[in-house]
């Protein structure tokens, strides 16, 4: 039986337990330490059809003593859809699975949210882990109990709140991951960086002067392990974003609608979050908030990421628009921006009128000159 190298384990606070998140490599050979979490004796293993190839039989290994059932969705956001949803639920019920059974969500973000959703919901409620195999789940999808699937006029419109019983991130899946993929991971820990400042951003903006693929393993599982902490402590003191949870939601607000305009093809979650984090950067600058500095310091972070840091020229902003005041972060009819003064001290707005934003999302898009 292989063993696992834990270099860093936190616990999570919720209102309902307490639970492990477990950062190394070759957890998902560690047959023990997976079975440990999974005292029922039924499983459902939810994966995609990029992963499973990959790492489903060795999971599969590790419950070969119980009665273990598998689905393999198709991969991508655009699956995360009431289709997909519905898939897991008939494999539950064809298979039996009682109220005691566990799911096992091994994947990315969109298998996170959608087997979390489906354990949330399935006899109203069953316990799940978390097998986050890219770095975006790794650093934020997999912690702290969202779960959600999109509807076509909304991301995430349709989820609870259900905390899992037990992260595991086997950073070797990370060597797997397409570049396209582990980039777009890294807007996440850009957006922690700018929520908190300070050392980590510091630290952050040194890592990446180099190329990020290049990272030591070490490294990477210290970078992960200070996102993990970053935002367990929001969840702890703010379980079902009423307050400052929603910080975290940095970006995200224009991402979301991005996303949604596209039917959640064109870009990646990360992809559609650094053009957000930009957006909400010069939305800051323009009401006043955020100096030129910090504006361009954010623009140079994202540039130097790869990622995409503008609103393409051509779509309909009428129609971005109205995605945007469509999103969950609407209360009594007012969008709650989270905004910059300056890095680590962000803050929710509720002014920013319409006309504020019609004309930010016209100063945001692509030009000539970047």
């Amino acid at each position: 039986m292989a063993k696992s190298d834990i270099f860093r384990q936190l616990a999570v606070q919720c209102s309902t337990h307490e639970y492990p998140i477990y950062i190394g490599s070759h957890l998902l050979r560690d047959e023990e330490l997976l079975v440990r979490h999974v005292r029922a004796e039924q499983v459902l293993i939810v994966t995609n059809q990029t992963v499973a190839p990959l790492y489903l039989l060795g999971v599969q290994n590790a419950f070969c003593e119980k009665q273990c059932n598998t689905v393999v969705l198709a991969d991508g956001e655009s699956y995360k859809n009431q289709d997909s949803l519905t898939t897991i639920y008939d494999a539950l019920i064809k298979h039996h699975h009682h109220r005691d059974t566990t799911l096992v969500a091994l994947g990315g973000g969109v298998i996170g949210d959608i087997t979390g959703f489906a354990a949330a919901t399935y006899q109203r409620g069953v316990h799940y882990i978390q097998l986050p195999t890219t770095l975006l789940a790794e650093v934020d999808a997999s912690v702290g109990g969202k779960t959600a699937i999109n509807h076509p006029h909304g991301k995430n419109m349709i989820g609870s709140f259900h905390p899992p019983q037990a992260v595991l991130m086997d950073l070797q899946t990370l060597a797997t991951l397409p570049e396209r993929e582990f980039r777009a991971g890294f807007a996440e820990v850009l957006k922690y960086g700018l929520l908190v400042g300070g050392d980590f951003l510091s630290g952050l903006t040194t890592l990446l002067s180099k190329n990020v693929r290049d990272i030591p393993l070490n490294e990477l599982a210290h970078l992960v392990g200070q996102c993990c902490e970053i935002k367990s402590q929001f969840v702890q003191e703010d379980e079902r974003e009423t307050g400052c949870r929603a910080l975290l939601n940095l970006g995200h607000t224009f991402a979301h609608a991005l996303e949604a305009y596209t039917h959640y093809q064109r870009w990646l979650h990360g992809e559609a979050v650094a053009i957000g984090l930009y957006c909400v950067a010069l939305l800051s600058h323009q009401l006043g908030y955020l100096d030129a500095k910090s504006l361009a310091s954010v623009d140079l972070l994202l540039r130097a990421l790869q990622l995409p840091r503008r609103i393409p020229k051509g779509l309909d902003l009428e129609q971005l628009h109205s995605l945007m005041f469509n999103d969950k972060k609407i209360k009594n009819k007012a969008i709650h921006f989270v905004l910059m003064r300056a890095f680590g001290d962000c803050y929710l707005d509720s002014r920013v009128t319409e006309e504020q934003v019609r004309h930010l999302l016209i100063s945001a898009v692509e030009g000539e000159e970047q």
